[in-house]
């Protein structure tokens, strides 16, 4: 079995897919010492990596949604000769006429339409928005898998695009204990400027992920004591549009902007924190909940079915529409004694054990075996 990753979105600069897809072919050297891998990637992680015997590694310096992805990429595939071929984006060049999966994350493009989607002038917005639709439905028609990272997902797609349910296999993400400093967590904190009590939030700034709501909640809450909240998020034109926001509800104070964490620092911020929160209104999946609750803090969620069915019992949940019920979700964690605070923690880090990269790469593979069973 010959298999072919592209994983041009290789690291953590590329968010969440890119520590999917980093996670993907470590997992699969600690695992497949038998197949041949061959993995695509960018000029920068083609100089760092090395791996073992049975994984090639092939320089494939394409940008996404360029012209050279449409041609160039498809050329060199061909002339690698894999049997299946692993997208791990929606992203599949028209021109790639050979076997392959891909795997979908999420439908959020699909859902979030309109002005407040996004920072370019509209019709640019529009023309590129058929693009995305475009390509969405090629990969999902012409793939012999799809791979998802829930069941909510499976459903949409398979409505959606009037899929049959057997073609698309749920394969759950994992997540990893979170290295953490631990030589002095206070002034870790202090050097972020945060309050002894805080709410802290990672990802991106997006208008589905409903931070506005969130600020407002947290808002509300400090006409009555002083918690604050810790947004950790890059920067970019959603977090100018956030800080503009936070500015007009005079918020800046208590909503602090951090830009980017290393993990490390990371992990002691959940740690510290009275709880996370995760507003969202639409998720594939929800990573940055279970990071938070390895590094031993409490999630608050939106009520929505892909966190009902990722968490289950082991965060609180809230109206994700209604401002009151998050700052009630606040209220509750900020009330919660010790020993029941503990209790949900310990609980919630047994429950987490389930989601782990390793799993995720052996329940890959065995995807990849039954679409070659099937030729």
């Amino acid at each position: 079995m010959k298999i072919l990753i592209d994983a041009r979105l290789y690291g953590l600069e590329n968010a969440g897919l890119g520590r999917y897809v980093m996670n993907l072919t470590r997992e699969l050297v600690k695992l497949d010492h038998t197949n041949q891998y061959i993995v695509l990637l960018r000029k920068k992680y083609f100089n760092q990596l090395n791996y073992p015997e049975n994984f090639q590694k092939v320089e494939a310096d394409y940008r996404h949604y360029s012209l050279e992805e449409q041609i160039s990429l498809p050329r060199l595939i061909k002339k690698l000769e894999p049997d299946l071929v692993h997208f791990p984006h929606f992203n599949v060049p028209f021109t790639f006429s050979g076997k392959f999966v891909v795997t979908i994350h999420d439908m959020v493009m699909h859902w979030q339409r309109g002005r407040e989607a996004t920072t370019q002038p509209l019709p640019v917005y529009f023309a590129k928005r058929l693009g995305y639709k475009a390509i969405f439905k090629h990969a999902v028609e012409k793939s012999s898998k799809i791979i998802v990272p829930s069941k909510a997902v499976k459903s949409e797609v398979a409505q959606y695009y009037k899929v049959d349910q057997e073609k698309i296999g749920v394969v759950y993400e994992g997540v990893e204990k979170m290295p953490m400093k631990t030589k002095n967590d206070k002034s870790l904190i202090q050097k972020f400027g945060l309050n002894e009590k805080y709410f802290i939030y990672t990802g991106n700034a997006y208008p589905h992920k409903n931070l506005e709501r969130a600020i407002e909640a947290i808002v509300r809450l400090n006409q009555h004591s002083r918690v604050d909240f810790a947004i950790v998020c890059s920067r970019s034109i959603f977090t100018k549009r956030l800080a503009k926001i936070i500015g007009k509800k005079r918020a800046s104070g208590f909503v602090k902007l951090l830009g980017f964490v290393p993990d490390d620092e990371l992990a002691v911020l959940y740690k510290h924190s009275v709880g996370f929160v995760y507003p969202s209104l639409y998720e594939g999946f929800g990573l940055p909940a279970l990071e938070a609750i390895s590094a031993g803090s409490v999630a608050l969620v939106s009520d929505i079915p892909v966190f009902r069915e990722i968490y289950e019992e082991n965060a609180l949940y809230f109206d994700p529409y209604r401002v009151e019920q998050i700052l009630s979700a606040m209220v509750k964690i900020l009330s919660m004694g010790q020993k029941e605070r503990e209790k949900f923690i310990n609980r919630g880090q047994r429950f987490i054990k389930r989601y782990s990269w390793s799993k995720m790469a052996k329940e890959t593979v065995k995807i990849y075996k039954k679409v070659l069973s099937e030729d």
